[in-house]
């Protein structure tokens, strides 16, 4: 009696096609994994990664007197300038230690370059305009901006010392524990600054146009040529123009001199004018050298535009050079990003001695042109 070979069931016909199926479509598949990775976009150029917002919010604010913000983008960190009219310039250094990732990935020199370009050494940093409105609006999203951002709503009083305002607080995100990053990145040159934030589970990305630098001019300012250099808590010189701004002065004239009064800042205007005296003492100003007289005249609003970095900080450096330009430069310290810069400039008021020598000047040259047309006149008489 002949066995009947058992018929195949049903799972395993299922389990058969299944097999076929994989071994088909296993080489498609592989090859389809490669495509996608040899099509994969390459890195950003600049990518960095914090989990607070606030110290950058801070930092920007110092320097949120003008719309459009150049930004350098280094190795050592981003820089943020801004400049008014030509005689006010403000730089926040933002130091990569603020970051917990911090990437730049410039292009690697092609292999047609010249010998000159391989001379010249690694490119050019990525450098481009931004709308700094913008970016402080989108900053303001991520929830670590917290009393920062608040306060910046409220009608505080501009010459509130550095030690009654940006205090922790409480409800901060970072003391409640909430979670979050926020990442910004730069793709590539014309692509736009990218701001993505996660938290609590909430993802934002926000895309801010770019535009082509102009490659402003900084203004000098000779660090050998020095006239003064002082250096003093930065609550001092912020309390001081609180004192001139009642008189509403349209002139802030800086005086530094070895001799009493061996700091002066006085103000003046259309309902008079006041002067805050500062004494010599260590307990006062903590660097005090002065090589000549420096006495230097600048509109007063363009000064008090920094005061909210005279907040922020601790200490400032103020030095004048042998061409009257006044800097103020910023120590702030930022919790676990260590010491953070601000850079102000100022170009002062020409003095009357300067537009005399400019006038006699333009005298003399008009004088040598009406000899030289005495001359010809003469020679055609002949």
């Amino acid at each position: 009696m002949r066995q009947r070979t058992p018929s195949q069931t049903v799972p395993d016909r299922e389990k058969d096609r299944a097999r076929h199926a994989l071994s088909v479509a296993g080489p498609s598949m592989s090859i389809t994994a490669a495509n996608t990775l040899g099509t994969a976009p390459p890195p950003p150029v600049f990518r960095a990664v914090t989990s607070s917002t606030r110290p950058l919010y801070q930092l920007l604010r110092a320097i949120g007197f003008t719309n459009k913000v150049h930004v350098e983008i280094t190795k050592e960190g981003i820089r943020f300038m801004a400049e008014h009219a030509r005689v006010m310039q403000g730089v926040a250094s933002l130091n990569k230690a603020l970051f917990s990732t911090y990437a730049l990935n410039l292009p690697a020199p092609s292999d047609e370059h010249d010998e000159d370009d391989e001379e010249a050494g690694e490119p050019p940093p990525p450098s481009f305009q931004i709308s700094l409105p913008a970016l402080m609006e989108t900053l303001q999203l991520f929830g670590t901006a917290d009393a920062a951002a608040r306060q910046a709503k409220a009608e505080t009083d501009p010459y509130r010392s550095n030690l009654r305002n940006y205090r922790p607080d409480a409800f901060m995100h970072q003391n409640l524990g909430v979670a979050g990053t926020c990442c910004l990145s730069y793709q590539d040159e014309g692509a736009p600054f990218s701001v993505a934030m996660d938290e609590a589970g909430v993802s934002t990305t926000c895309s801010i146009a770019t535009y082509l630098p102009e490659a402003p001019d900084e203004i000098p300012f000779d660090r050998d040529d020095l006239s003064f250099k002082v250096i003093m808590q930065s609550r001092w010189l912020l309390d001081a123009l609180a004192e001139l701004a009642p008189n509403s002065p349209t002139r802030l004239t800086v005086t530094a001199s070895r001799r009493e009064p061996y700091l002066r800042l006085a103000g003046s205007g259309p309902l008079g004018s006041s002067a805050v005296d500062f004494s010599r003492g260590r307990d006062l100003l903590e660097t005090f050298s002065v090589r000549e007289r420096w006495a230097q005249s600048f509109k007063f609003d363009i000064v008090r535009s920094a005061s909210e970095a005279m907040r922020i900080s601790s200490k400032v450096s103020l030095r004048g050079d042998g061409q009257g330009v006044l800097s103020l430069q910023f120590m702030v310290e930022v919790e676990g990003g260590g010491m953070q810069w601000l850079d102000f400039r100022f170009v002062p008021y020409l003095t009357r001695d300067e537009d005399e020598g400019d006038d006699d000047g333009e005298e003399g040259d008009d004088d040598d042109g009406e000899e030289d047309d005495g001359d010809q006149e003469e020679g055609r008489g002949r």
